[in-house]
């Protein structure tokens, strides 16, 4: 019998395989329909900061009018029940879905810039949340903006959080830094407990009918895990946090891979998008079936065990991986 059990976030989980942020998790009953098929944590989608501050502001306005068209007035308040947005629905859904379900149940908080909103982190634990993800998604689009004070605006963040909840929280960030082993360090050295790999920043397309900038939706494949899997291999036994694989999660090789680069658990949003929560059962019975074949008696015996520090060549993950490329495409393929 192989032992899938794996560790992340100083909890135990049943197998690496998580439901990473995405419609899929957005209500109790595709919880529970991700439960049943072997997934297990759920993490859920993001509460945005734009979200909290908007409910605050209406909170605010509510109560304040007509404050002084009466004598009363300052002793009457509206129900302001009818008047609930997105916070106080995000924290019925994680109460809700710690009833629903046996696993974790792992809230994700996005932001960009500190301040009050933050102690939202406290309401979510509160909840009954076993952790957090903080989402940081920060496009530095201002030219005037210094990577250092972008950086730390990233590590203020974390500091708030962390001083905020007793919980152990993630942090799911995007690989865009000058150095970014560096700045995963710092991460955990301001609070963090582990760290997500990595963020997709959804690019935006131009409608030439419109002239107008539009959202667009890519779902990922599994070529999208080259990158986590790289830096994952770079950071393991280099850092002391849980790693989690995001981004190309698809198929059993990836989780596999992932595993082998030093993940702790791998996340999948796309594919469970594309196929069902159904598809995680396929992807753990062809997980045991390899481990069996391959002598593995654990998933932890696995793990880590590519990593840079334990592979053969480790600067295969650096710059010599960048010449054998090149090298290794002939000029008679073209």
């Amino acid at each position: 019998m192989v032992d899938l059990t794996v560790d992340y976030l100083g909890m135990t989980l049943r197998s690496p395989l998580v439901a990473s942020a995405s419609p899929a998790t957005a209500d109790v009953d595709g919880l529970r329909r991700l439960e049943d098929a072997g997934c297990a944590a759920v993490v859920l989608p993001s509460l945005f900061e734009e979200e909290i501050e908007h409910y605050a502001l209406e909170v605010d306005r509510i109560l304040m009018t007509g404050a002084d068209s009466h004598t009363e007035a300052h002793s009457y308040f509206p129900d302001l029940y009818e008047y609930y947005t997105g916070p106080e629905r995000y924290l019925d859904l994680v109460e809700r879905a710690k009833r629903a379900v046996s696993i974790p149940v792992i809230p994700s908080l996005n932001g960009v810039t500190t301040g009050w909103w933050t102690e939202f982190a406290r309401h979510l634990q509160d909840a009954g949340a076993d952790a957090i993800e903080l989402n940081e998604y920060v496009v530095a689009a201002d030219p005037n903006l210094s990577s250092a004070s972008v950086e730390e605006r990233y590590l203020d963040l974390v500091r708030e959080v962390e001083a905020t909840v007793d919980i152990p929280f993630a942090v799911k960030i995007g690989p865009f830094f000058s150095s970014f082993g560096n700045m995963a360090g710092q991460l955990v050295a301001a609070g963090a407990d582990g760290l997500v790999l990595f963020n997709r920043f959804f690019q935006p397309d131009i409608d030439l009918d419109t002239l107008s900038v539009e959202p667009h939706l890519t779902l990922s494949d599994s070529e999208d895990l080259r990158l986590p899997l790289r830096w994952i291999a770079l950071l393991r036994r280099r850092i002391e946090a849980s790693l989690a694989a995001s981004s190309g999660i698809h198929t059993v090789e990836d989780v596999l891979k992932a595993l082998l680069a030093g993940a702790d658990v791998t996340m999948m949003a796309s594919a469970l998008l594309r196929h069902g929560a159904d598809h995680i059962q396929g992807v753990e019975r062809a997980l045991v079936g390899w481990l069996e074949d391959h002598g593995y008696t654990s998933v932890r015996l696995l793990q880590g065990s590519v990593c840079a520090d334990a592979a053969a060549d480790p600067s295969a993950y650096e710059r010599a991986n960048y010449l054998q490329t090149l090298r290794s495409y002939s000029s008679d393929r073209i």
